[in-house]
């Protein structure tokens, strides 16, 4: 049996992990080195609710841990892998406005800048419990680097991942800081989103830019010129 003191040695390891990945993200060009990240940071947060769920004592993080197993890990992974394959897509070498060194430098400014704000916004849990304001610092922070990742990459596919990355933070952030039934909540609703824009994009055409994806939504009569001027 895992002991407290063990079991937050971990979480603090799991969540610099959790950066680590989100900065791979962010400077990766290859598709498939792109999913494999996204799978082990997701991996990553599996690792961390059942952590928590030793300290916590809460069985319902096992049943979020295995959703997550089922859904980020190994689901979803998947079938942008076999999309993968179909459309024969493998890097991604072109970025709008940051560059992945940009980039990188942007994310260190918004963790301190997330940091600083949660130590006034939260700092009765800071002095409560250092490592839940820690997990929800990071949680924050994985949020907007999954939007630096949305921002500055080009290939529909890619800024997709950066979502994935996004619900990656938003999950991270409930497990330290909001209440279990927002979680299964939100993530069930984040989930169905995506699987609708993945959806929407297989159909579409995910080995195009944004400029070319939206000429093709409207070839399809999906978009119009009179949406885009509203």
């Amino acid at each position: 049996m895992i002991t407290n003191e063990v079991a937050v040695s971990l979480l603090r390891i799991c969540l610099i992990l959790v950066l680590i990945s989100a900065a791979c993200l962010l400077s990766t060009r290859n598709l498939s080195s792109l999913v494999r990240t996204y799978a082990l940071q997701s991996l990553i947060l599996v690792a961390i609710a059942l952590l928590i769920g030793v300290l916590e004592q809460k069985s319902i993080l096992i049943f979020i841990a295995i959703l997550t197993l089922a859904s980020k890990v190994i689901g979803i992974p998947w079938f942008i892998r076999i999309i993968q394959q179909r459309i024969r897509i493998q890097q991604d070498l072109h970025f709008h406005y940051l560059q992945p060194a940009s980039a990188l430098m942007v994310s260190i400014l918004l963790i301190l800048l997330v940091y600083l704000c949660f130590l006034q916004v939260l700092h009765d849990l800071f002095t409560r419990n250092s490592l839940f304001f820690l997990g929800s610092v990071i949680g924050v922070s994985l949020m907007l680097m999954g939007l630096i990742a949305i921002f500055s990459r080009q290939l529909a596919i890619t800024k997709v991942i950066g979502y994935l990355s996004m619900e990656n933070g938003v999950l991270l952030f409930g497990l330290f800081v909001t209440e279990l039934p927002f979680i299964t909540e939100f993530v069930i609703m984040v989930d169905l989103i995506i699987l609708v824009l993945l959806t929407t994009i297989l159909t579409v055409g995910m080995d195009s830019s944004i400029d070319a994806y939206m000429n093709r939504l409207k070839e399809f009569h999906l978009w119009s010129e009179e949406e885009v001027n509203a």
